[in-house]
């Protein structure tokens, strides 16, 4: 699991993003129109790709792509921690 790899299923699901234009300290909510609904498909993206949930405390918390997925990462880790 890798920023970058998590930059490209953020753009698969958001087809308004350009690849060139994410970087993992981009602010999401500048660049993208931020809504529940799109906080919604950031979640289910997180979801089916990783197998693990992020609450929308979570998400809100986060300003930058590079916070998201450093959550992402954990519940990642935590979870094959205990498998």
């Amino acid at each position: 699991m890798t920023v970058e790899g998590f930059i490209n299923k953020i753009v698969e699901e958001f087809p308004d993003l350009k690849k060139e234009n994410i970087t993992p300290d981009m602010n999401f909510r500048d660049h993208v129109e931020w809504d529940s609904i799109n906080a919604l498909v950031l979640i289910a993206m997180v979801n089916v790709e990783y197998d693990v949930t992020i609450t929308a405390e979570e998400l809100m918390n986060a300003e930058t792509v590079n916070d998201v997925y450093l959550v992402v990462e954990r519940k990642v880790r935590e979870k094959e921690k205990a498998a």
